[in-house]
């Protein structure tokens, strides 16, 4: 591949992950106002339950669908090819939107959930766009190419909220019918620009049926390599504290601050925005100064403390704080994706990939199933739980930096090596 075309590829993945981002992240600052202060219906008080916890329900089934669809997922992107994996899934997520908005129009928390479960399935792709990524390494540098995907994720979690904030105005279900053509779009751009690969594993399909390739090649199965395990348990850690956050300062705002809609997606903004400028233009320029495995202690312990402050922020202090958290974030978030590629893409891009997807989606069904009912006592308890968690990942990242090292410096030994053999 050509660094012309290496280019044209990253653009696609990028405005494909913008995109279908920002399809995902239109309802959340819809949700925590529709259950809590929204009118009472059938679907926000189903049964008589309390509704942050049919809330925290919500926000637990979507990511347990994401959790479903990475396992497999990027598994079968490996096999079947990137580009015929991504178009089947996103037709599905444009159909998971659809029911979803039915379903709030007919007041049906089951139909929603439902159609929240099989949005997420499908949206196990995400992983196929970082896998797509790495693999344009070395024509883009592949911290470089992942940063950049990041980059364009965190927009769409920018333009996401904002849109679903103030489109809130034309009702729920509406916001959720944009969304679906924000994922229509996505999908007619995979289908004009992502080509098919050339080399595919034909070979492979024909020793290995559908769902042996899930059974034996689901991202889960990297568990088994015991030197990939404290990175993963960093991240298990890492990602449910994020998570807690993710899930519940929405709650946290519209409790203690009284915010609306339109407030949350504001606050959304100072948060992205410092995403994607930190992931733009920092990220790949201090992991070449500086190691993946101590810009994560940094990233982790930075993010501790703020998570530890924002719970009893001042209104007039939490955009500053937020923009803090989202460049903290996005120094720890380039790293792990890139550390992964880097010292496991030997065990399969997509498979690696999914793992990291499959373990923020695992923690993510954690902590909104235990962080709903606990946001009924108080949702400045679940955000302080969340730091906790990002400060015990710190302290496991630290407890094992030697043997970390050890892995890594096998593994550049193994590529010094092995170039001599690929010159000659």
């Amino acid at each position: 591949m050509t660094k012309q075309k290496a280019v044209l590829v990253l653009i696609s993945v990028m405005l494909l992950c913008l995109l279908g981002t920002a399809g995902i992240a239109l309802p959340y600052p819809v949700l925590a106002p529709y259950f809590i202060d929204g009118p009472v219906n059938d679907l926000t008080h189903f049964m008589g339950l309390h509704p942050k916890v049919l809330l925290g329900i919500s926000l637990a089934i979507y990511p347990l669908g994401l959790l479903i669809g990475n396992i497999f997922v990027g598994a079968l992107s490996d096999f079947y090819g990137r580009r015929k994996v991504l178009l089947i899934t996103l037709f599905g997520s444009i159909v998971g939107y659809l029911l979803t908005a039915l379903a709030v129009i007919y007041e049906s928390f089951i139909g929603f959930t439902i159609a929240r479960l099989v949005t997420g399935v499908c949206e196990g792709n995400i992983s196929i766009g970082r896998a797509i990524a790495a693999e344009l390494h070395p024509q883009i540098e592949r911290t470089k190419a992942i940063s950049m995907v990041y980059a364009a994720t965190y927009a769409g979690w920018l333009i996401g909220p904002v849109l679903g904030g103030f489109l809130m105005i034309y009702g729920v279900a509406n916001v959720f019918a944009i969304a679906a053509l924000g994922i229509l779009l996505a999908f007619i751009l995979v289908f004009f620009t992502i080509e098919a690969r050339s080399q595919s594993n034909q070979s492979l399909q024909k020793k290995h049926d559908f769902w042996s390739i899930i059974r034996n090649n689901n991202s889960l199965t990297l568990l088994k390599h015991k030197s990939i395990l404290p990175i993963f348990w960093f991240y298990f850690l890492y990602s449910m504290g994020l998570n807690a956050f993710y899930d519940f300062y929405p709650v946290w705002f519209v409790d203690i601050l009284s915010y609306n809609s339109q407030q949350i997606a504001v606050a959304t903004v100072a948060l992205t925005a410092a995403m994607i400028v930190v992931s733009s233009f920092f990220v790949d320029k201090l992991n070449a100064r500086f190691s993946e495995i101590r810009l994560m202690l940094f990233g982790s312990a930075l993010l501790a403390i703020m998570l530890f402050l924002q719970p009893f922020a001042m209104q007039q202090h939490v955009f500053i704080i937020f923009m803090v958290i989202g460049g903290t974030i996005a120094v720890a978030n380039g790293m792990i994706p890139t550390y992964l590629a880097r010292y496991f893409g030997h065990l399969g891009q997509g498979q690696v990939m999914g793992l990291q997807t499959t373990t923020f989606c695992i923690t993510n069904v954690i902590i909104a199933s235990i962080g709903g009912p606990l946001s009924v006592l108080s949702s400045r308890l679940v955000l302080l739980i969340g730091a906790l968690l990002v400060a015990a990942s710190w302290l496991l990242m630290m407890l094992t930096k030697k043997q970390q090292q050890k892995m890594i410096d096998t593994v550049l030994q193994m590529e010094q090596e092995q170039t001599p053999v690929e010159q000659s």
